[in-house]
């Protein structure tokens, strides 16, 4: 019988399950694997989810550890440490289509209230925090912040510029997938906490009543619009203004 060192997690980006597999040969290798970890929780954060498992089978084939025990089917073994490290590291940082996912698994919405929902989620979190919660860029359009890659995934019912939007349907089967994405990011627990604080403010609100909160007069949307040019709005300017656009 051989031993294999296993450390496991998750991939979000490959949509599997990923494993580092060592078999354990001498002392050595045991120290090898005690180096993988420590290197991973430097690289990708404390909080990083990963699981290790040790486990006895017939040969260092990966296939033998399958059918020893089918726990580990399925899951998508990584050559290097490195590769490994590198593609937690992608999942580590959330995107606002991320949070958008989540939004419409709690609740059905048109394009115009999602995208004004995940603004107010990042400009909460920004203004608790001082963090970004997500990587894209906020930008000013007609009809309020919008979130490109939001914009671009939900393009099907992007009626944007008209008060004729179609309905994004509230899909349950998206809650713990979702969630578990968010709580695999940095800082994921607060983050997601962040979220449905916001969710719980902002969620009952129409599209059309988010987008008055948004365009009162010195709202960072406000400071930033221009009715020739797509501006970004800085995060100084959500920062400094948001308290103008909060729920009174």
């Amino acid at each position: 019988m051989v031993r294999h060192f296993i450390i496991l997690s998750s991939s979000y980006s490959k949509g599997h399950r990923i494993a580092l597999d060592l078999v354990i040969l001498d002392e050595k290798d045991i120290e090898i694997g005690s180096q993988w970890i420590e290197k991973i929780k430097d690289e990708c954060g404390e909080d990083t989810s990963i699981s290790i498992h040790s486990i006895a089978a017939p040969s260092a084939e990966w296939s033998a550890v399958e059918k020893e025990d089918n726990f580990f089917e399925n899951v998508l073994v990584i050559e290097t440490v490195e590769e490994f490290i590198s593609l937690i590291q992608i999942d580590r940082k959330l995107s606002g289509a991320d949070v958008a996912r989540y939004i419409i698994g709690q609740m059905s919405c048109t394009h115009l209230k999602l995208q004004k929902l995940v603004y107010y989620c990042y400009a909460d979190y920004l203004c608790r925090t001082q963090e970004r919660l997500f990587e894209d860029e906020i930008y000013a359009f007609a009809l309020g912040p919008v979130v490109k890659s939001v914009r671009e995934k939900f393009k099907e019912f992007r009626y944007i510029d008209s008060g004729d939007e179609g309905m994004i349907e509230e899909r349950p089967a998206l809650r713990m997938p979702v969630k578990s994405r968010i709580l695999f990011a940095e800082k994921g627990i607060q983050k997601l906490r962040s979220i449905d604080e916001t969710i719980e403010v902002y969620g009952g609100f129409s599209a059309g009543q988010l987008v008055e909160l948004t365009h009162r007069e010195g709202t960072p949307w406000d400071a930033v619009y221009d009715k020739t040019t797509v501006q970004i709005v800085p995060d100084k300017v959500i920062w400094e203004r948001h308290c103008v656009e909060k729920k009174i």
